[in-house]
């Protein structure tokens, strides 16, 4: 007897289940508007990634309708809507407190900016329609009373876990190089594979990317990285040929060997040192481009020992500054590429010392900031897990290191200018100085030994030392 296929049974299952509890999956802004069309002698349906996370079990982020409807008839028969989209057949009907995008049946030209169609008809057919999708899970449609229309097998396909093209994979890639990378979202998203045509499609249109503008590659990224298998994702981009696109400095590391200290190349340790941020609750977005992109100058930085062993020199230090440029080629914002960057830069701080005295530990929390600790831990936590090696994630020297940074952070000690007992204003007052880097060069003075000595942290003794040190200059 073979073996049950829990996914497909699952799915199948789905599949009978929305002709009973459709009228209830669906929120009631949506219904009504599927049934206000319906009551105005159009046809609609629910369409798109709304159907699938449905059969997935999953809730959907949004809701889209299609209707035989020509938009301004749209407009006629709802009270609110907002014409996003006219042109292309889209208006959005504000119903309840939703805004939901409801858009004409229509077929499609070329695409010659490898973006959007050269024309758009509008029809009265939902399978022509369906047709102009780009994977087949995406092609079907859902009616209010729960019959599922499904002309491109998209349920067989989710069933089968293979994201898969309506039509010719190079085709819809032609028309949208973008969709190539969204294949490979798909499949870290829903743990899918790519149909063996669809990735052979992405290898031979990798090129094609690179018209595709950086801010939508972006975007595609963001949610691969934020998937529930990020590792996955990566691993295919770069199997395509598509990661080499646009961040080929990661690609470097494909085959790179380490050291003693890690069982994995560069490359693979990187991608594991993902999979590892991704399971750590809470990561954001920062944190897990911190983890894929934290070695990725050891290619460049590579040194051979005299007993063949590798060395990695100020990899932390080259990394930032790679981190950096590749980030900003894909448009992220400053806030997070500065926070990549330092952590990246900072990434090594909890690796050794774990004999530091305790003002070493105050001078190391200066250094990567107070804010930055939990960060860093993470992303010890994360590189530990993808060495390969059989030591714990954290090893005991690592947190002996830790649970001495928790004592010092109790001991409520100064950590930055701004924890000092005195500010600018004093040292003005004080020193008899006017604004200047005089001042800031005294506040520093007195933060080297308030890190070396807690106790001097008191407002008399350091204006003591500011009466003291302004008598030497």
């Amino acid at each position: 007897m073979e073996p049950i296929d829990v996914r497909k049974a699952m799915l199948l299952w789905r599949r009978h289940w929305l002709r009973w509890f459709a009228p209830g999956a669906i929120p009631g802004p949506v219904r009504r508007v599927l049934e206000t069309i319906a009551g105005s002698g159009g046809e609609a349906v629910v369409v798109g990634g709304c159907v699938r996370d449905l059969l997935m079990g999953l809730k959907p982020e949004d809701w889209d309708v299609a209707t035989s409807l020509p938009p301004q008839r749209v407009r006629e028969i709802f009270p609110r809507t907002i014409p996003t989209g006219i042109e292309h057949g889209t208006v959005t009907v504000v119903s309840g407190e939703m805004g939901i995008e409801v858009t004409t049946y229509r077929t499609e030209g070329e695409y010659s900016d490898s973006r959007r169609p050269d024309w758009v008809s509008f029809s009265t057919d939902l399978v022509e329609d369906l047709a102009r999708r780009d994977f087949t899970f995406n092609a079907m449609a859902l009616t209010s009373t729960g019959k599922l229309i499904d002309p491109f097998l998209g349920l067989r396909d989710l069933a089968r876990g293979l994201v898969t093209t309506v039509g010719s994979p190079s085709d819809r890639f032609s028309e949208d190089a973008l969709r190539m990378v969204r294949a490979v979202r798909f499949a870290a998203q829903l743990g899918m594979e790519l149909e063996t045509d669809v990735f052979e499609a992405c290898s031979e249109m990798a090129d094609n990317l690179r018209a595709v503008s950086r801010e939508r590659i972006r975007h595609e990224i963001d949610r691969i990285l934020m998937s529930p298998n990020p590792a996955r994702g990566f691993q295919l981009l770069m199997e395509t040929g598509l990661l080499q696109q646009f961040w080929p400095e990661l690609v470097e590391g494909v085959g790179l060997a380490q050291n003693r200290h890690h069982a994995f190349t560069v490359w693979e340790h990187s991608i594991l040192s993902l999979e590892g941020m991704s399971r750590i609750e809470g990561s954001d977005l920062a944190l897990r481009l911190s983890a894929l992109l934290h070695d990725v100058a050891k290619p460049r930085t590579m040194e051979e020992g005299e007993e063949g062993d590798r060395h990695f020199h100020n990899h932390h230090v080259v990394g930032a500054a790679v981190a950096r440029r590749m980030l900003s080629r894909l448009r992220y914002d400053k806030k997070t590429m500065a926070r990549v960057e330092h952590l990246i830069r900072h990434h090594m701080s909890l690796h050794h010392y774990p004999d530091m005295k305790d003002s070493a530990i105050r001078r190391l929390i200066n250094r990567v900031g107070l804010e930055n600790i939990d960060d860093l831990i993470n992303l010890r936590v994360a590189d530990r897990a993808g060495s390969g090696t059989k030591e714990e994630p954290l090893s005991r020297g690592t947190m002996y290191l830790l649970n001495r940074i928790a004592r010092v952070l109790e001991e409520d000690a100064a950590f930055g200018l701004k924890d000092l007992a005195v500010d600018g204003n004093d040292v003005m007052r004080v020193a008899g100085v006017a604004p200047g880097p005089e001042v800031g060069k005294i506040l520093e003075k007195l933060l080297d030994e308030v890190l070396e000595d807690p106790s001097l942290n008191d407002r008399c003794i350091l204006e003591k030392r500011i009466e003291e040190i302004a008598r030497r200059s």
